[in-house]
C-alpha cells in the first residue's frame, strides 16, 4: 500500500479534538499521525467562547495554552499527534459581509498564522503540508507559510444562513487557492470541480472496529434499549434533526404499531412534530456516549437512516450506515443519496416512500439474524473503513506533492 510517511502536516479543523462526537476531521488526523508528525489546530475559541467557558471541561483542558506566551501544544495519546491551541479570536461572525468583516477576519487569521509560525520555530520545521479540514471561516491562514502542499477537505454543503453569510465567499477562496480539494460526496465533487481542476471524491467511512463489538455474544444490550424489546425494534443512532423525513416517519410508525421505533440521540423537543412525542411505539432516548454505541446497536433488530430526500441530503454520506453494517445489522435507508448504492452492494434496503419502507421493514426483520447475511454485511462494512479510505487520501496527497515538486 502506498503511504505518506515522515511528513509534517498541519490540519486546521472545524471540529474540536475532544468534541462529544467522533469527527471526520480528527479521525483523519489520527490516521495520518500513524506515519507522520501531525499538528491538529483545534477550531479556535472566540472571545465569546472564552468568556462562556462552556463546556467547562474543554475550557479547563486548554486554558494554560491560550496565552500568546504559551507554546500552544497539547499532547495526545498518539506520540506523533499534537493539538495546537490558538489564542482566543475576535467574535465577528455576527457582522454582515463586507469590508469591516474581512478586515477583522485578517486579524483573526493573523493570530492563527502566528501560532503556526511559533510551532514551526520551536519544532524546527521548515516545510509542511497544510490541510484546511472544512474550517471555511479562515481561508487565508496559510498565506506566506512554507507549504509543500495546500489542501481543502470539503465535508458538507453550507446550508444554514449563519454559515452561508460569510462561508460562501470564504469557501470559494479556499477551493480556488488550494493545490487540491477532497470532497466527501459526488455532489460536492461536481460543485467544486468548477472552481479547481484538482478535485477528488473520497467518501466518509466508519470505525467498524468499534461498532462490530455488537457482535460479541458476551456484550449485554444497553439497559435503555433492552427495556423496549417487548416488540421487534427498528432503531436509529444519531442526531434527531431537520434531516429526518418526519412525514414518512409519521406514516410508518402509525401503520406498524406492532413494532417499536427507537431514536437514540440528542434532540430539541420544540423542533419535533407533536406526534413523535405522543406515539406509544416511538421512543426518544436522548444522547448516548459514543463508547456505548455497540451495546445500543446490539439491541436493534433492524437499523435505519430515515432522512428526507432534498438538495442537502443529496450530499450526505453518513458514517452510521457502515457502523450499522459493521455490527451485522439488517439496515434500511431512505433513498436520499443514490451514491450510497454502489458502496453498500445490495446489503441495504432503500425506500422512496412509506409503502416501500413497510415492505422493506418486513424483509429486514425476516433476515435480521441470518448468519450468512450478517457475515456479508460485515464484509461490506470492512470495505468502507477509514483504513480503506486512507489509501485513497495517501495516494492523492502523494500525487499532489509530486505535481508540485
Amino acid at each position: 500500500m502506498v503511504v505518506l510517511k515522515d511528513r509534517v502536516i498541519f490540519i486546521l479543523s472545524l471540529m474540536k479534538f475532544d468534541g462529544a462526537f467522533e469527527s471526520t476531521n480528527y479521525t483523519i488526523a489520527r490516521k495520518l499521525a500513524e506515519h507522520n508528525d501531525v499538528y491538529f489546530i483545534d477550531n479556535p475559541y472566540t472571545h465569546k467562547d472564552f468568556i462562556s467557558r462552556n463546556p467547562i471541561e474543554a475550557f479547563e483542558r486548554r486554558k494554560r495554552k491560550f496565552s500568546i506566551l504559551s507554546d500552544g501544544i497539547l499532547d495526545t495519546d498518539l506520540p506523533r499527534l499534537k493539538v495546537v491551541v490558538c489564542p482566543p479570536l475576535l467574535s465577528i461572525n455576527f457582522l454582515p459581509e463586507g469590508l469591516l468583516y474581512r478586515a477583522l477576519l485578517r486579524i483573526n487569521e493573523g493570530f492563527i498564522n502566528r501560532r503556526i509560525r511559533q510551532v514551526l520555530r520551536n519544532q524546527k520545521i521548515d516545510k509542511f503540508i497544510y490541510i484546511n479540514s472544512f474550517n471555511f471561516w479562515y481561508p487565508n491562514v496559510a498565506a506566506s507559510l512554507p507549504l509543500e502542499l495546500k489542501v481543502y477537505h470539503c465535508v458538507d454543503p453550507l446550508i444554514t444562513a449563519f454559515d452561508r453569510r460569510h462561508g460562501l465567499i470564504s469557501e470559494e477562496q479556499l477551493v480556488k487557492q488550494s493545490d487540491l480539494v477532497i470532497c466527501t460526496s459526488k455532489q460536492l465533487y461536481l460543485e467544486k470541480s468548477t472552481q479547481n481542476q484538482h478535485v477528488y471524491y473520497v467518501p466518509n467511512a466508519a470505525d467498524v472496529s468499534h461498532s462490530s463489538k455488537a457482535l460479541d455474544p458476551a456484550l449485554a444490550i444497553h439497559p435503555a434499549i433492552a427495556a423496549l424489546k417487548n416488540k421487534p425494534l427498528v432503531g436509529y443512532f444519531g442526531n434527531i434533526e431537520r434531516r429526518m423525513d418526519f412525514e414518512m416517519l409519521d406514516q410508518i410508525t402509525a401503520l406498524l404499531k406492532d413494532i417499536n421505533f427507537v431514536f437514540a440521540g440528542p434532540y430539541e423537543k420544540d423542533a419535533l412534530p407533536k406526534w413523535m412525542l405522543q406515539r406509544d411505539n416511538v421512543f426518544l432516548t436522548g444522547r448516548f456516549p459514543y463508547t456505548e454505541l455497540p451495546s445500543v446497536l446490539k439491541g436493534f433488530d433492524v437499523a435505519w437512516i430515515p432522512f428526507k430526500k432534498d438538495e442537502v441530503s443529496r450530499t450526505i454520506f453518513p458514517l452510521k450506515l457502515f457502523e450499522y453494517l459493521g455490527a451485522g445489522k439488517a439496515t434500511l435507508c431512505t433513498n436520499f443519496n443514490p451514491d450510497l448504492h454502489e458502496f453498500t452492494q445490495g446489503m441495504v434496503y432503500y425506500s422512496s416512500n412509506a409503502a416501500e419502507l413497510r415492505d422493506n421493514i418486513a424483509k429486514a426483520l425476516d433476515e435480521a439474524y441470518d448468519p450468512e447475511l450478517i457475515k456479508s454485511r460485515v464484509e461490506v462494512a470492512s470495505k468502507n473503513t477509514w483504513d480503506e479510505r486512507m489509501k485513497s487520501i495517501n495516494t492523492i496527497l502523494l500525487d499532489g506533492l509530486a505535481r508540485k515538486a
